[in-house]
């Protein structure tokens, strides 16, 4: 069905155009799909605009001088745009069988079998952008006047087909302050279980977007606590655990997991992210979140204690408080200054005490440390002429 009450899209980029114009000219329907057509729908800014058409991935590849084969296998290629944007460009599909985790799908769909494997009727409508036509067989024009999720036919299949659009729905909702419609969410509820099927990667990332663009943490713990999904993959979320900030300028993924669980750095672990990640969670644990007091020296011997978790702790603290923390101005006069907080800003090395005879080993260490101690309480004593004599006194 089309959707004469949509706007027509005066904001598509032009290269968008050429793509389908290029498509159509060879014979195959292209229209725009995805979350950018919802997106501007609804005033919020949208940068990447996918497209699909009737062209086999093969047939795309031969019609554009540059692609990349971003999913081929999903019937996904990417086309490089004149101003080398890269636009995903996919093949009508529709779902053969599917397990809860992928889908074997088949090419030689039309539009509106494209349209209906979709996940929520929000993200289940086309704009033709050189006709300036819309198509929206599901109704999700209304769904988004009436801020509403609502699954694409029925939801417990939906779900059953990929376990993963139930948290989808979770990051929809918290991101627009949308409603999820009653039978979808009972359906997400019966089926929170089969997320446990999930790899660790996709869980995360979708954790990660959820945080990176909620408009609400707390909406957003509630979600995930309502369906079940953090019994699921994160039973150490905290149920009440909010931050001052509700909706914080900090959108770093690492930072909010840690002001939302009782243990960043397992979360973490579970859910497959980087080793740095990990590394930073484990950090932010271990603290100590703050120095002692505000006096400088307090507050050198905090940053030489956390050595590079000092800005993960110092937007941990913001998000507590509910503004900077008042050690933070301090931290930044310290980095102005060039004030050592670690070893490796001393103006000495290993090598010049191993020069004046110092033994390499648990020794040298040590005294590298004791300089470091000295440096922290009198930021002044950081020469090199000082710190050797300091060292010979040690001797």
């Amino acid at each position: 069905m089309t959707a004469p009450g949509l706007p027509i899209l005066h904001d598509l980029p032009v290269e968008v155009s050429e793509i389908a114009a290029t498509l159509e000219g060879a014979g195959f329907e292209a229209w725009c799909v995805g979350g950018a057509l919802r997106d501007r729908i609804l005033g919020h800014r949208a940068v990447d605009v996918d497209l699909a058409t009737a062209a086999t991935p093969e047939q795309v590849q031969r019609l554009f001088p540059r692609t990349i084969a971003v999913g081929v296998r999903y019937g996904t290629v990417g086309v490089l745009d004149r101003r080398r944007v890269l636009h995903e460009v996919t093949t009508f599909r529709k779902d053969v069988e599917t397990d809860g985790r992928h889908a074997v799908v088949e090419y030689g769909a039309s539009l509106e079998e494209d349209l209906a494997r979709r996940d929520f009727t929000i993200n289940a409508l086309a704009y033709h952008p050189i006709r300036h036509e819309w198509r929206d067989p599901h109704g999700g024009a209304v769904d988004l006047a009436r801020r509403l999720v609502r699954a694409v036919g029925d939801p417990a299949k939906r779900f059953a087909e990929d376990y993963l659009r139930i948290l989808r729905a979770l990051r929809f909702a918290a991101r627009f302050e949308f409603t999820i419609e009653p039978a979808t969410w009972t359906a997400a509820v019966a089926g929170a279980p089969g997320l446990a099927g999930l790899s660790a990667e996709r869980v995360r990332d979708e954790w990660f977007k959820g945080l990176t663009t909620t408009t609400s943490l707390t909406r957003l713990v509630e979600l995930w606590t309502d369906v079940g999904a953090a019994a699921v993959w994160l039973p150490e979320l905290r149920r009440n655990p909010m931050p001052a900030v509700d909706a914080p300028a900090v959108r770093d993924p690492v930072v909010l997991t840690a002001a939302l669980t009782s243990a960043p750095h397992e979360v973490l672990a579970r859910l497959r992210a980087s080793n740095e990640e990990i590394a930073r969670g484990r950090a932010l644990s271990a603290g100590p979140a703050a120095p002692s007091s505000e006096d400088p020296r307090e507050v050198r011997r905090w940053m030489a204690a956390v050595e590079g978790a000092a800005d993960d702790l110092l937007s941990l603290a913001g998000l507590t408080l509910g503004s900077p923390p008042p050690w933070a101005g301090i931290v930044g006069g310290i980095r102005e200054r060039g004030e050592a907080t670690s070893r490796g800003q001393l103006a000495i090395t290993g090598a010049d005490l191993l020069a004046l005879g110092i033994p390499a080993g648990p020794e040298l260490g040590r005294l590298l440390t004791r300089l470091l101690d000295a440096v922290l309480e009198d930021p002044s004593r950081n020469t090199r002429d000082g710190l050797l004599a300091l060292a010979g006194t040690w001797r």
